[in-house]
């Protein structure tokens, strides 16, 4: 475990994997590798593998029924999504979250809609201060 009872932090391909467990709630190899293999080419061992390095770290937690396991996650999305944002933010745009905002808009560009939703966020986020 890493800071703060934490586990490592997490591949782009384990990443990949927590996104369909996240997704599911309770799954289990076969299910997450016809997720994956849908998207691009995978060997379902390479997904076994890696679910297996997954509850080693502390990212999954599995039960047995019979010969299958249903693996769940052991830490929540939005809890983890905001570590990886922080890291990010703290070593790509040295602490400025306004920098990785920025970087955001220009790479992307953003609708009317989203713009809308994000004045709204930010106004929340201010009241809350």
């Amino acid at each position: 475990m890493g800071k703060r009872g934490q586990p490592p932090a997490l591949s782009e391909a384990q990443l990949e994997i927590m996104n369909v467990v996240w997704d599911q709630g309770e799954t289990t190899v076969a299910e997450v590798w016809n997720v994956l293999s849908a998207g691009r080419s995978v060997a379902r061992n390479t997904v076994q593998t890696l679910m297996t390095r997954l509850e080693e770290k502390g990212w999954l937690r599995h039960r047995a029924e019979g010969q299958t396991f249903y693996y769940r996650a052991a830490h929540a999305r939005q809890a983890t999504v905001g570590r990886l944002v922080q890291r990010l933010v703290d070593t790509a745009f040295a602490g400025s979250r306004s920098g990785l905002m920025l970087a955001l808009l220009e790479g992307r560009g953003i609708t009317a809609d989203e713009a809308q939703r994000i004045r709204e966020m930010i106004d929340q986020a201010e009241k809350k201060s």
